[in-house]
């Protein structure tokens, strides 16, 4: 994989950072003038690298970010790549989304017209991958990342990668039995994720609105912010067990509420182009990312064993903690009608449905 600084636009497509930023429009119909360079950052995360792969299969050429040269090197050396690669329609950069200036990512999102900002951070110093320090890192790199995206020239559209976690701690649904309906509008409250100690919900709720607070206040760039639930997949219990331990933390209440859900990284990672492509008509706001809740303790178990983690599901049929697990207070439900509609009306999220069953 070639290492750039700023790769070249696709010959010939218009030099769009010769434009005012201002007059670019975000309409185009033709093939021929579909700008097909998007970035992807931390591109070699679980989501990224599939989010990579359908981007690819769509003919988009892809530029990813990286911490380093040998994770660069690592994408560079999977086989599934290596023509893409050597025909210039995957490259890519190091940037560190952490301690590089917004400038220097100005100069990686450079000639991009799309970014996909994963927001893949993960603490190697704690036990399960994220701690309370890690906020501050998320915050701040959701700031820096969409404040690069309105300073650069070619970039009119960013796809956030927030999480359904981001959603559903409410106090209301987790203090009283109650019925309890989750969708777009809801957002889980910061204080209640300080008070129970989950920094990963806290970190992404306040990465997203921080994020949402930027794009409004520079404007120049279209966001939108996708909510996944805990990431399933091809491999997942290798490849994000540090990110699922930080999900899971509140897992037997967001069970007993009807709110633990899972999506298949290929579900996931489609959803984030079909809704980067529905931003061309008018797509916007926030889209929750799921496509099974757990609600049987037979799945709970089956989760945990895949995960390799205690969850507490595991327990002999006849003790107290397994009658607790099929308890489920009030009719809690997960919404996400907004984005299965731009789904269906896909074929490749239609596809992308066929092989994760």
């Amino acid at each position: 994989m070639a290492i750039v600084k700023t790769a070249p636009l696709c010959p010939g497509h218009h030099d769009w950072n010769r434009l005012p930023k201002e007059i670019k429009p975000d309409t185009f119909r033709s093939s021929s003038q579909m700008p097909k360079m998007v970035c992807v950052t931390n591109g070699t995360s679980f989501l990224g690298l599939w989010i990579v792969r359908q981007l690819l299969l769509r003919g988009y050429m892809v530029r990813v970010t990286v911490h380093n040269t040998e994770e660069l090197q690592r994408v560079g050396e999977m086989e599934e790549f290596a023509w893409y690669s050597a025909n210039n329609k995957l490259t890519g950069v190091v940037a560190n989304l952490v301690s590089d200036s917004t400038a220097a990512l100005c100069d990686a999102f450079d000639g991009c017209y799309g970014v996909f900002h994963t927001s893949s951070f993960i603490d190697p110093h704690g036990l399960s991958g994220y701690t309370e320090h890690m906020v501050n890192i998320e915050v701040k790199g959701a700031e820096k990342t969409v404040e690069a995206c309105c300073m650069t020239s070619s970039v009119r559209r960013c796809v956030f990668t927030s999480s359904l976690t981001a959603c559903v701690w409410q106090r209301y649904g987790f203090s009283e039995d109650c019925d309890f309906v989750v969708d777009e509008k809801c957002w889980s409250d910061q204080h209640l994720c300080t008070e129970k100690k989950l920094w990963l919900a806290l970190s992404k709720t306040m990465s997203e609105k921080a994020a949402w607070r930027v794009a409004e206040e520079r404007g120049g760039v279209n966001l939108v912010t996708l909510c996944p639930a805990l990431l399933t997949g091809p491999a997942f219990s290798a490849s994000c067990a540090s990110s699922a331990v930080a999900y899971l933390k509140g897992a037997r209440e967001m069970y007993e509420r009807n709110l633990l859900a899972t999506v298949d990284v290929r579900r996931a990672a489609e959803a984030h182009v079909c809704v980067y492509e529905e931003m061309e008509i008018g797509g916007s706001g926030r889209y929750i990312c799921f496509d099974k809740v757990i609600t049987r303790p037979e799945d709970a178990r089956d989760l945990e064993k895949k995960l390799n983690m205690g969850l507490g599901f595991s327990a002999d049929e006849n003790s107290e903690e397994y009658r607790s697990s099929q308890y489920h207070i009030g009719s809690h439900q997960i919404f996400n009608a907004k984005l299965r509609r731009i789904m269906e009306l896909s074929p490749f999220g239609r596809s992308c449905r066929r092989e994760s069953e």
